[in-house]
Order: structure tokens, then sequence, then C-alpha cells
């Protein structure tokens, strides 16, 4: 598995006319060799690949790390890796400007004065754009987890009850279920808050008549899932239960053409269309969605302003939103696993709305 990634990495970087990728991202570190601690480095170069770590990780890395000579540090990683460089010239490395600090790179450039470094922006990213069998199964299973989670919650939802008191209900069964860490802090937003795409959950309580969102998700084997729900505790206002429908039918949209070799900016123009055309699209205030993996938010962005295009094996989400202040808001998300001619949606609770 890690084998393959080097290949197609390395192919990747002959193409950008390097000899060595200076990788410095921990979830691309990971992908590329099984490390899960949280300090290393990873130098791919024509003769020998080099993973650096310290003293703290010497046993871990051992069993994890395949495909790459471990070497210790015994102080800073970076002057450990201008060492190593001394002894043999790798020519123009690149590196991972989005993850290597500017003092990062200032220190390199003054330890390895005979190497010459350049800028590189996503070039592992694009490779795990792409998930393998494996990949999917561990996002396929923390989704399962998160979806026993929401059908707890629906359990347990009524009025009187805290948004924070929901969320610690969130946080616990996530973990009773197996998950080894919640994939962010979930956001339950009651009532007006709904307005606020990214509330955190307050000490405010859930009142009869209130639309809740709850958006949740769990990490399993390091890979994350992103579900979002917007239930009724009670009878919703007549304007909210409008809002769902347009909601629902916005993301069943984007939805039924999810497939391989559609332009994600295609399917963010479905749902926005499908929502201007009910009067809302001054609500819908950020993009349909994201890349899902070792990273909550990874390639590809689903947004207007994409350019990638779906390939077999993107995991994204979708998740159309309407935020009206003063009233509340509505949000809809599933998990998508995209095929050459289809798609497997990997969040199964219930989207007609739920009151409880």
């Amino acid at each position: 598995m890690f084998a393959r990634r080097l290949e197609a990495l390395r192919k990747k970087i002959s193409e950008s006319r390097l000899q060595g990728l200076l990788v410095t991202s921990l979830p691309n570190v990971r992908y590329l060799t099984g490390f899960t601690g949280s300090n290393a480095l990873l130098l791919l170069s024509p003769d020998r690949d080099l993973f650096i770590t310290d003293s703290r990780y010497r046993n871990q890395a051992s069993g994890e790390v395949e495909n790459a000579r471990i070497v210790i540090a015994p102080g800073s990683l970076l002057k450990a890796l201008s060492q190593k460089l001394a002894l043999r010239t790798v020519g123009r490395i690149g590196f991972e400007a989005g993850s290597l600090t500017v003092s990062g790179f200032s220190n390199l450039k003054r330890l390895a004065k005979e190497e010459k470094f350049v800028p590189t922006v996503g070039v592992v990213e694009q490779i795990r754009a792409y998930k393998d069998e494996d990949e999917i199964s561990r996002i396929r299973r923390a989704a399962e987890i998160t979806d026993r989670v929401f059908n707890k919650i629906l359990a347990i939802l009524k009025p009187g009850l805290m948004e924070l008191e929901v969320a610690a209900e969130i946080t616990y069964w996530h973990k009773r279920f197996g998950a080894e860490s919640e994939a962010f802090d979930a956001i339950v937003a009651s009532g007006i808050r709904g307005a606020f795409p990214h509330a955190r959950a307050s000490a405010n309580r859930i009142e009869k008549g209130n639309m809740v969102t709850i958006d949740m998700g769990c990490r399993v084997d390091g890979y994350h899932c992103d579900l979002t729900r917007t239930v009724s505790v009670g009878r919703p206002p007549p304007e909210m239960r409008k809002i769902y429908a347009v909601v629902l039918e916005a993301e069943q949209r984007s939805l039924n053409e999810a497939q391989a070799g559609v332009r994600v900016s295609s399917l963010d123009g479905i749902a926005r269309k499908s929502i201007r055309a009910k009067g809302y699209g001054k609500y819908f205030c950020h993009s349909l969605g994201h890349g899902l993996g070792l990273e909550l938010h990874e390639m590809p962005r689903v947004s207007s302003k994409s350019k990638d295009i779906l390939k077999n094996g993107s995991v994204i989400t979708i998740e159309p939103g309407i935020y009206i202040p003063r009233l509340g808001g509505v949000r809809i998300e599933d998990d998508v696993v995209i095929h050459d001619d289809s798609n497997e949606v990997l969040s199964k609770v219930p989207k007609e709305l739920v009151i409880v």
C-alpha cells in the first residue's frame, strides 16, 4: 500500500523536475509511511528515503514506518536532516509550502546551504484526494458510528436540554461506540442560533418548536466522517418547514449528479441554482462541500471556484444550507463516495424532516 503511494508520488516529483521532496505535513507523513505520532518529517530522494523523528517515537516508528530509513534525532529534526544532507547531494528539493513555517524554512536554508529548496503546493494531497478501498472502509466505519450516535441523540432530544448537554452526549457515544476521537467539536445550534453555520454549542436551552442543527463526526483509524441533520423539537414554524424542503431538494439534486467525470463546481452550481430558484439564494453562504480523509477538510474543495473533477475514489461531503438571521437555519450533509457511474452515500440516517 505505502509502496504504491510512494511510487505515485515519485512520478509527480519527477514531473516537477525535482530530485527530492521534504514532507512535513503530518497527515502526509502518515499517508506515506503509516506513522501516527506527532513529530516527524520525511525526505524522499533518488537513492534512499529518510524518516526522521525524536526519541519518544523510537519504538513506535520501528513498528509503523515502512519503506524508509528511520533516523532518531537528538534535537531538532531539521538539524538532523541537514546533517544527513551534508553527506550527499540530492539536488532540487521540494518542500511543502503550506506546512513548513517561515522560521522552519529559514532554519533549513541556514543549515543546508548546499541544497536548493523549491516550494510546492498540494503534491501529496493530489494523490490523497482519491481513496483506495482500505481508506474508504475506514471512512465508512466512521460514518456507521456517527449514524449510531445520531440515533442515540434523537432518543434523548427534548425541550429544556442545553445545547452543551447534547454535544456532551455526542462526545460520549462516539467514544462508547469505538471512535478514536471526534472529528471536530460538535455543532448544536437551536432556534435562531441555527442561522450561524458554525455555531458552537452553548448553554442555551432547546425550546419547543425549535429547529436544531446538529453537525457531528468522528475519526476511525485516522479517517474522518462528517454528518449534519436539522431536526425539529416539536412542531416547526411553517417557514422553517418550507426551508427544510428547499435544502433537501437541493442536496438531492446534487447527489443525483455526483459521479466520476463531473466538475465539483457543477455540483455546487446545481445546489445553488435550486436554492436560488426558491428565493433563498443569498442565504446559502458557503461552499457545497469538501473532501474527506485523513483530514476533515481536504481536496477536492466542492465549490463554485474549484477546477477539480471528481474521479473514482473521491470522497466528498454534500451539504447545502440556508441561514436566515433572526429566524434560524437548515443544513443537510452526507458523506459520498464517488464511483465511475454512480455514488455511495455513507450516511444512512433519515433525511426527511424528523420531529421529536
